[in-house]
């Protein structure tokens, strides 16, 4: 299925693999293990736009990923979220949060907390999610 990624997702963030619903992403920024669940419907701009079976879908992916994020990189909190303000385009944050990390407690957004992966670190934490994301599709194809 194609559809339409808004510019500044795609800027901002690399490919790790897709789901029945979502695309999932990584973003660019190192200070955090973050990535970006775009489910791949064109026009959709609140979670409310999507009909009810995809709604049940995205809420079942955001709770794979959250699970992927937990058993990957333990953190402390994890923070999802659906803001949208600057990108209308529906898309969901999971970053995983660490007492020791320069934006704890308050929120990434706009915190000026910010860092470019190098080219190994970027495969590293690709080939983790990726990984981690190919055992639950094959999970739950078996």
């Amino acid at each position: 299925m194609t559809f339409t990624l808004d510019p500044q997702l795609e800027k901002d963030s690399v490919p790790v693999v897709d789901l029945e619903l979502s695309h999932v992403r990584l973003s660019k920024n190192a200070a955090f293990p973050w990535i970006i669940l775009i489910p791949k419907r064109e026009a959709m701009i609140e979670i409310i736009d999507l009909d009810e079976t995809d709604r049940a879908v995205l809420l079942n992916e955001i709770v794979q990923a959250s699970q992927i994020l937990k058993n990957a990189f333990q953190p402390k909190k994890l923070n999802v979220a659906n803001i949208g303000n600057r990108v209308s385009q529906l898309h969901v944050h999971l970053v995983a949060r660490y007492e020791d990390d320069e934006a704890w407690p308050g929120p990434i957004w706009n915190s000026g907390v910010s860092s470019d992966y190098d080219d190994k670190a970027l495969q590293e934490r690709l080939a983790v999610l990726q990984g981690a994301f190919n055992d639950l599709i094959v999970g739950s194809a078996g």
